[in-house]
């Protein structure tokens, strides 16, 4: 595939140029590359971003596919201008060994429109105690989360800590001390986000804070990353969009001075990702009260429009925490657009705004606070390894 006439953007900075994706690979970045034989996209007038990697999504596979399924994650996904997505382990059953998660990330290369990695759970099952099943993980299983819940026990936490450090997995926390947060979830997420960075300095383990959402706990994430933790954070899009608004999520919709410290701290350069914490949900779920949004295909515009539009937050940095600091946290050849790194590039449109529909969307549930949203920043094609795998259909 050639494409041509690119704005070309990464955390590396801004160029104008064609890109050559040869084998999966791109081959070469520069000015007036001759065709031969490829697939021509003409860019003119779009913008080439590294494609999207989220590091915290919900494809409800096994057991919840009437939510969503690994296809219509997939063209979710793809309609979003991601490649790659990590999946939580909060499925019927508990993503609690490598065989489960191994046929999740089989179907995603059987569906061939999103990479996939599978997370397994910390505790065996969610059962709060149990960690022997992660000395038998192999190495293909890079990350293990207790996403929903957290791990409330110190000593099962510091037991799975140990593990993890001997293993080099990725250990994703969702802060939530359950004791706390029916009365206080602010401090149940504080505590939490405090208990699990002593622990990892402790045993030396590589922790992920999943879906920061206040002020407090981001600072414990950076004061622990001066004294040399090994620790790194996502934001979700929600929670730098709204303040002090009911719509369900978890962890809540925090404070506008919330809203403020995190974008501060995202112009920064001082997060490494934004995750969407993409959670389908039946009406009649979401009706029952259960928290979450999908966020795949609403992410790019709602993170453009708020950080780079209205907070003046330069394309590099926003592409850096959409792509590369996914990359880098994951380890993976993605994020940049630079010859040797995977082809998947997504193309958008920085000047069209359109109004969000969710009627629109390509998964199977809808449950977004943004319907009628303005947004600005749009989608236009996504590329996984020189392949395209979504194109807005008045491109065609």
């Amino acid at each position: 595939m050639l494409i041509k006439n690119a704005a070309v953007t990464d955390a590396q900075g801004t160029k104008t140029a064609d890109i050559l994706i040869k084998k999966g690979l791109i081959a070469k970045v520069e000015p007036n590359i001759t065709a031969d034989g490829e697939e021509i996209i003409d860019a003119t007038n779009l913008a080439a971003l590294p494609a999207f990697i989220d590091l915290h999504t919900h494809f409800r596979t096994p057991g919840f596919e009437y939510k969503e399924d690994i296809e219509s994650g997939s063209k979710a996904a793809a309609r979003g201008g991601y490649t790659f997505v990590n999946c939580m382990a909060n499925t019927k059953p508990v993503c609690s060994s490598a065989a489960i998660a191994q046929s999740v990330m089989d179907e995603a290369k059987r569906v061939n429109l999103c990479g996939v990695n599978q997370v397994v759970s910390i505790t065996k099952d969610f059962d709060g105690k149990t960690v022997s099943h992660l000395t038998a993980l192999p190495k293909n299983i890079r990350v293990i989360s207790e996403d929903g819940k957290g791990v409330q026990s110190n000593y099962v936490m510091w037991q799975a800590m140990k593990i993890a450090a001997e293993k080099n997995l990725i250990v994703m926390s969702h802060a939530e001390d359950m004791d706390i947060s029916p009365y206080d979830y602010r401090l149940a997420e504080n505590i939490e986000t405090a208990r699990n960075i002593f622990l990892a300095e402790y045993t030396g383990a590589r922790l992920h804070m999943c879906h920061v959402s206040t002020k407090e706990a981001l600072q414990s994430v950076l004061d622990a990353k001066k004294r040399g933790v090994k620790v790194t954070s996502e934001v979700t899009p929600h929670h730098i969009w709204f303040a002090d608004t009911p719509y369900r999520v978890n962890p809540p919709i925090r404070t506008a001075a919330d809203v403020e410290y995190l974008i501060n701290a995202m112009k920064n350069g001082e997060v490494e990702a934004i995750a969407t914490d993409h959670a389908p949900h039946s009406p009649e779920d979401k009706a029952n009260g259960a928290p979450g949004m999908v966020g795949l295909e609403t992410a790019f515009s709602i993170c453009y429009t708020k950080l780079c539009v209205q907070n003046k937050m330069p394309l590099e940095t926003l592409s850096k925490m959409m792509s590369r600091g996914g990359a880098e946290v994951l380890g993976l050849n993605k994020g940049l657009i630079k010859e040797g790194f995977d082809g998947d590039i997504t193309l958008v449109d920085l000047n069209e705004s359109y109004t969000v529909n969710p009627d629109d969307f390509a998964g199977k549930s809808h449950n977004t606070p943004y319907a009628g949203e303005t947004l600005t920043g749009k989608v236009k094609m996504t590329i996984k390894a020189g392949k395209l795998t979504y194109m807005e259909e008045k491109q065609c």
